[in-house]
């Protein structure tokens, strides 16, 4: 099986911790030129200097904040005047839980820019290069809810939807290019976010977080957390020559949580 990534240029999104952090590790792994995408300069740049570069890679960073798009298209466009993309990682923060129907308009606006439109000027920025070599690949990370929205996580799960039909249209556009798009769906992973979502409920339900935990994984049939890594894995072989007729699929990454196929 090939999953060398070997003289690729990846550019990941939200790589400063987390699952984006374990992404562009991988990727690094496999041999490709990782761009790190992050708004936190000193963490970002640290990121980059513990990348692996066996394969005489050369790794940088993009410091912009994601939500303010005309700076992110700036950025882009000056980096793509001297370095192709031949991967792209969609990914950032999740939004703030809490019910739909007491969400604030604003929380909406804010993550629709932060989640669709970012994603797209990504992809306007890229996808020029990816036509004219006739290779690409979109990896968008979202969420489960995309299949079963979850409960208390009103304004993600509206987002995350409009990203999963976003990334099929995109999927079916590109697909005559020898681009691909696809969407990996984390389940519960121990990362920051899962650590602040149960310390949130423990406080609103006056329980202990290790109850609160264990309630969550007993939901879950392999009956624990992800972890970063176990998702950067699937996205990966998303990236690679092996995973090349994948395309316009949501992909769980959940052990086995979601309930519907």
């Amino acid at each position: 099986m090939d999953i060398s990534l070997k003289g690729r240029n990846a550019l990941v999104g939200g790589a400063t911790q987390g699952i984006g952090a374990a992404i562009a590790l991988e990727l690094a792994e496999l041999g490709a030129n990782v761009t790190l995408v992050g708004r936190d300069g000193d963490r970002t740049r640290a990121l980059a200097a513990t990348l692996p570069v066996r394969s005489s890679q050369s790794h940088g960073v993009l410091v912009v904040d994601m939500s303010d798009t005309n700076a992110l298209d700036a950025t882009l466009k000056a980096h793509l005047t001297h370095h192709g993309v031949d991967i792209l990682i969609n990914n950032t923060g999740g939004p703030a839980p809490g019910p739909a129907h007491q969400a604030e308009v604003a929380a909406f606006e804010s993550a629709f820019r932060l989640h669709v439109l970012a994603f797209q000027t990504m992809v306007r920025a890229v996808v020029p290069g990816m036509k004219q070599r006739g290779h690409g690949r979109i990896i968008n990370i979202i969420s489960t809810s995309v299949k079963q929205p979850l409960p208390n996580l009103g304004v993600s799960n509206t987002i995350r939807g409009a990203v999963a039909n976003w990334a099929k249209t995109l999927a079916n556009e590109l697909g005559p290019h020898g681009i691909t798009v696809n969407n990996v769906l984390p389940g519960a992973t121990a990362t920051e976010r899962l650590t602040a979502i149960i310390r949130n409920k423990a406080q609103a339900t006056e329980r202990s977080e290790a109850s609160i935990a264990e309630e969550m994984q007993m939901e879950i049939p392999l009956r624990r957390f992800a972890q970063a890594g176990e998702i950067a894995n699937a996205v990966a072989f998303l990236c690679g020559p092996s995973g090349g007729y994948i395309n316009g699929v949501n992909l769980p990454v959940d052990g086995g949580r979601t309930a519907c196929l």
